[in-house]
């Protein structure tokens, strides 16, 4: 990690030297320039890829630098692209003048010439695709909608026709979009994927970074059309020609993200050249003048007249905005407005009026921008193969994913979506392109949703509330806030104090049965008014409420009001403090066997203790507490660090047992947690139960990404070929 980062801070510093070569150095200039590119460093760190690009890059800005060819040779060779290799050799011995160059050359070329025919007929890995493909032709486009207008939620999405689970509903390109301030060294300013160790940077400032050249120059708005070199001076032959013109045209290639949808403004041109305000400026603030920025140059394109903010129909929530938090939109929208002002000139007028267009467009965007996550394995392509391969040892880990926020975008239709905490549509991203599809069957004229934050299972009610009540401003009354659910009452619960009592209780939360039986749940801060489940009686999910919270379902025949402290099902009085203080130092010291796994210690010598916390835990603790869900999962990946699998099963299938009672049977979090399941049984060579299971997280993944799971979790594809050959 250190040498990559190393790596990529001495290309940082060619980097602006190295544009000037291309950009026009002749003679011995280019030529410094190409040996700057052109180092060993990428192929010696075994980092062979990179090195081919690096090579292209030399290759790009002189044809005839003969170690560049050489170099992409000896990296294609042990990419085992043997022709390519043969090929780069060929065209580095015809450059080549010296009598010890052309000596090593044809060393080289020999050897990769007996290599290539002993393995002649051996499929070339690569030209093989490193995930099974899976069939996107048979995915319907996606289904009718229609935009209407609610009493109760204003604007939003309806499916016409009744639509199955698991359909692409929608999918759409930003209108404008900013890659995260924590993301910005380690993901592309572009296309927001993970970029390499040989990164591209904006030749002007330096400052944004880019997975490639074409990346760099969408962003740019500037295209470079590469020199296809005069190949007679070299008198090569047509064939050594042809793949020099290739190599050196490659370049040309237009990005995907250009196909479809995709409109070509540059989104960085105006933020280039003069003090670096995009990178002080908040998100927030740097996405308005990247939606400023298209709009206007649509208009000049256009040869519209109108101002381009008034053009953009979006709700805000301005008036609801806190005065201090007005004062600060206020400020930014002049600070950028000067700065836009300065790359436009008479294009952008600086007014009163402008300024407050901006200010509004502020609003808009802090309730309508979406967060862009990306699915990550937290130990990585090398760490999964090493859990593989460490199956019968210690040192192994399981194989987890989380999603992280990579960047931040502004979608116009997307932004019609209203939300829901149990939402029945899922997005999600490949590159920045946004994507909705439903995981449950949706009825046609039924309201389709997704999610702003934190879903039912993940978050308490009152939580839940303060977070959408804070960013965008309004009180949530969809089925998850409106009806009693297990979650809310069991996620943050005590365990009852009297011995076999199933019943849960809530450390903040009180209740009151009201007349029409339905349930007032409130804390120091707000208060809802829940319906009871539907025939709660009848469902699983109901008689789990009712082993809970009996009290609850009773009516008031069995109690007016219930206080925080007293059991839902019993009645009994805890003592909340002193529960709450057990759970804190449990807690503690279970997250500490979480910073030992993360600092790769060993955790042997602390394991029984942490059991010790465990069982603790578990005795104050509601045996339904997302907390000890938690603590198992951490418990799991312990045991599995020691090569112990038939604990770290017991433990990671506690886990899941819980969040099956906080979340619906199909949600992706416990598809996420059968993915840590799946690893350790992989370990512990039970290849019929990890089949099963890679089944089960098939059926799941496949409801939320549909024909893109291998892309955005090409992990889970993995995940079959290992169990498949597994011994």
């Amino acid at each position: 990690m250190l040498l990559k980062k190393g790596l990529r801070e001495s290309y940082q510093l060619l980097f602006s030297s190295i544009a000037l070569c291309s950009n026009g150095c002749r003679g011995h200039g280019k030529e410094l320039g190409c040996s700057a590119l052109c180092k060993p460093s990428f192929f010696n760190a075994c980092l062979l890829e990179e090195s081919l690009r690096d090579c292209d890059r030399a290759i790009a800005i002189m044809p005839s630098y003969v170690k560049a060819w050489f170099r992409r040779g000896k990296a294609s060779a042990l990419l085992k692209n043997y022709e390519g290799a043969i090929r780069d050799f060929e065209v580095a011995l015809h450059m080549e003048n010296s009598t010890s160059g052309k000596g090593q050359i044809k060393e080289e070329l020999e050897m990769i010439l007996s290599y290539s025919n002993k393995t002649h007929g051996i499929d070339n890995p690569c030209n093989v695709p490193k995930w099974k493909e899976m069939d996107s032709s048979a995915e319907r486009s996606p289904a009718a909608l229609l935009c209407v207008s609610t009493p109760s939620k204003g604007r939003g999405m309806t499916s016409v026709n009744d639509i199955p689970p698991g359909s692409l509903v929608h999918s759409e390109e930003p209108l404008a979009a900013i890659v995260n301030k924590y993301s910005r060294e380690t993901h592309c300013h572009f296309c927001f994927i993970e970029v390499p160790t040989d990164v591209v940077y904006c030749p002007s400032c330096t400052i944004p970074v880019y997975c490639s050249e074409l990346c760099q120059e969408q962003a740019r708005g500037i295209f470079i059309k590469k020199k296809q070199g005069d190949s007679i001076a070299w008198n090569l032959p047509v064939d050594l020609a042809k793949h020099v013109t290739d190599t050196i045209s490659m370049g040309n290639v237009k990005s995907p993200l250009q196909d479809g949808n995709y409109e070509p403004f540059p989104e960085h041109k105006h933020e280039c050249g003069g003090s670096p305000w995009s990178v002080v400026l908040p998100l927030d603030v740097v996405l308005a003048g990247r939606v400023l920025a298209k709009l206007i140059d649509k208009r000049r394109l256009s040869g519209e007249t109108c101002k381009p903010v008034q053009n953009l129909v979006l709700a805000h929530n301005y008036l609801q905005i806190p005065l201090k938090s007005k004062l600060e939109m206020h400020i930014y929208g002049v600070v950028l407005s000067c700065c836009l002002k300065h790359h436009y000139g008479s294009d952008y007028p600086f007014t009163g009026s402008s300024v407050s267009q901006l200010v509004l467009l502020l609003a808009k965007i802090k309730v309508n921008s979406m967060a862009v996550v990306h699915m990550k394995s937290l130990d990585g392509y090398r760490g999964f193969k090493k859990s593989i391969s460490h199956s019968h040892s210690r040192n192994a880990f399981t194989c987890s994913f989380e999603q992280i926020r990579v960047g931040q975008a502004l979608y116009l239709n997307g932004s019609f979506f209203n939300h829901s905490c149990q939402p029945n549509v899922h997005s999600y991203f490949l590159s920045r392109r946004l994507y909705l599809r439903t995981t449950e069957y949706v009825h046609g004229g039924y309201p389709l949703e997704i999610s702003y934050g934190p879903q039912v299972g993940e978050w308490d009610l009152h939580d839940r509330q303060e977070l959408l009540k804070e960013q965008y401003s309004f009180e949530c009354r969809c089925t998850g806030c409106s009806q009693l659910n297990l979650s809310d009452l069991v996620l943050n619960a005590f365990k009852c104090a009297k011995a076999n009592c199933p019943g849960a209780v809530t450390e903040k939360t009180f209740f009151d049965i009201l007349e029409d039986d339905s349930v007032q749940i409130s804390d120091a801060y707000s208060s809802f008014k829940l319906s009871l489940p539907a025939c709660h009686f009848d469902t699983v999910h109901g008689q789990y409420i009712t082993e809970v919270a009996s009290r609850l379902l009773k009516g008031r025949s069995a109690a007016h009001h219930i206080n925080q402290g007293c059991c839902l099902s019993c009645g009994t009085d805890l003592d909340i403090e002193s529960s709450s203080t057990v759970s804190k130092n449990a807690m503690i010291q279970i997250q500490r066997l979480k910073e030992c796994i993360d600092s790769d210690e060993d955790p042997q010598i602390l394991i029984s203790d942490f059991l010790k916390s465990l069982s603790i835990l578990r005795s104050v603790r509601h045996q339904y507490s997302k907390t000890i869900a938690q603590a198992e999962d951490i418990i799991a990946e312990a045991f599995v660090r020691l090569g112990e699998f038939g604990p770290a099963l017991q433990h990671c299938q506690e886990s899941i047992e819980i969040l099956k009672k906080l979340f619906r049977r199909n949600h992706i979090v416990i598809g996420n947690e059968l993915i840590k399941l799946s690893s350790i049984q992989i370990s512990a060579g039970d290849r019929a139960a990890a089949l099963s299971v890679i089944k089960r997280i098939e059926e799941i993944f496949s409801l939320y990404y549909g024909s893109h799971l291998v892309n955005v979790c090409p992990h889970v594809v993995r995940l079959q070929e290992e169990v498949i050959n597994l011994n």
